[in-house]
């Protein structure tokens, strides 16, 4: 069984988790309805994609 040689110091331990915090999430503007949105996502309210329409939107 592999067992560490050494305890890893404070120092080490917090700069291989330096990549683990979450960050906030990134929106937004729509060119077309001007909402927000993620980006690369498609838009629900429109059905649009990078200028096209992928889904069909219900009428309520």
């Amino acid at each position: 069984m592999a067992v560490p040689k050494r305890k890893t110091t404070p120092s080490k331990r917090g700069m291989r988790r330096s990549h683990d915090a979450l960050s906030n999430p990134v929106y937004v503007e729509d060119k077309d309805s001007g909402e927000l949105r993620r980006p690369h996502h498609v838009d629900l309210k429109s059905g649009m994609y990078r200028g096209r329409q992928i889904l069909d939107v219900k009428d309520d």
